[in-house]
């Protein structure tokens, strides 16, 4: 097939673009960089099958000629992901997930091409169930430091299924909880590149509040089978795609030193607004109707990461 990804520099992006391109399709990639990087795609940019545009999607996308190249999939991942970046790019944030969002829907009804729009588990916000299945609506500050992140994804599956009513075109929508692995942005405020950054560099590790918070590390190769398989399904609406094992940020903290044979101090410092005090997927949609689950644990998936970093600080 001809496939389309958006945000196809970015970490999750560049993974499935090798995905994609290991099972014989035709691959174009859409990235601004403005968070994504060459470096992630170098390898496949010359390749015959595999094509890269330095594009803006909230610019007019129609405008490029993709004639010769029918499009039969399009999986929009563009978007600003990270606290540090979002907040420091917020206008840019909602563009992506607003105007941008449209335009990739425009030029998926003009091909005629399946969409599937990546979400994220943000929008449960700061959830008061747990865990967090499908049917709830979440628990969401609009006009917090995280809304910018938050309310354009909540747009964006908006106006996907919007466009499913309207426009009579096939999309798909998932909502990715924590996914970490090699290519993740150094310095990017994400716990696991910053913690393993830390240890590597023989640095405190810095807790924001008590650290009995708790996220749910999903390693990226399960998460781009999750999404081929969600793109590849008959399903409409959101599917959960993230790693039910739950873990404190104290407990994350001493997986990475007991992984990295490195022991430093922790620090603990106030916790940031809106910041979410459980986050656990319930997986049983994407179970049931993609047969799909995460099968790499975390110390498996620390030890390939923490080796990827470890080859950038030589």
């Amino acid at each position: 097939m001809n496939i389309l990804i958006t945000g196809g520099a970015g970490f999750i992006g560049s993974h499935l673009s090798d995905r994609l391109l290991s099972e014989g399709h035709n691959v174009i990639v859409i990235d601004n960089l403005i968070t994504g990087s060459r470096k992630n795609i170098e390898h496949n940019i010359g390749k015959e099958r595999f094509k890269f545009l330095n594009r803006d999607i909230v610019e007019d996308i129609l405008t490029y000629d993709f004639d010769w190249f029918k499009l039969d999939r399009i999986y929009h991942l563009a978007s600003i992901a990270s606290p540090i970046n979002y907040n420091k790019y917020s206008l840019e944030t909602l563009k992506v997930g607003s105007i941008g969002t449209m335009n990739i829907l425009d030029l998926a009804v003009k091909h005629k091409a399946r969409f599937l729009l990546t979400s994220t588990s943000e929008v449960y916000g700061d959830p008061e169930i747990h865990p967090q299945n499908e049917n709830y609506w979440g628990h969401v500050n609009p006009i917090g430091p995280r809304s910018c992140y938050d309310e354009s994804k909540r747009f964006s599956e908006s106006i996907t299924m919007n466009y499913n009513i309207k426009e009579n075109l096939e999309t798909r929508i998932v909502r990715i909880f924590n996914t970490y692995g090699p290519r993740m942005q150094l310095n990017d405020g994400r716990v696991v590149p910053e913690f393993i950054y830390q240890v590597l560099n023989n640095k405190d590790i810095t807790i924001y509040g008590d650290g009995n918070q708790t996220r749910s590390f999903c390693y990226v190769s399960d998460l781009v089978e999750g999404l081929i398989k969600a793109m590849e399904s008959n399903y409409i609406y959101p599917i959960n795609l993230g790693n039910p094992s739950e873990i404190t940020i104290n407990e994350f903290a001493d997986k990475i030193m007991k992984v990295s044979d490195i022991i430093v101090k922790k620090i603990n410092l106030p916790l940031p607004k809106d910041d979410p005090k459980r986050r656990k997927p319930d997986i049983t949609r994407a179970r049931e109707i993609l047969g799909w689950k995460p099968i790499i644990n975390l110390e498996q998936g620390l030890i390939k990461t923490i080796e990827y970093f470890k080859n950038l600080k030589g």
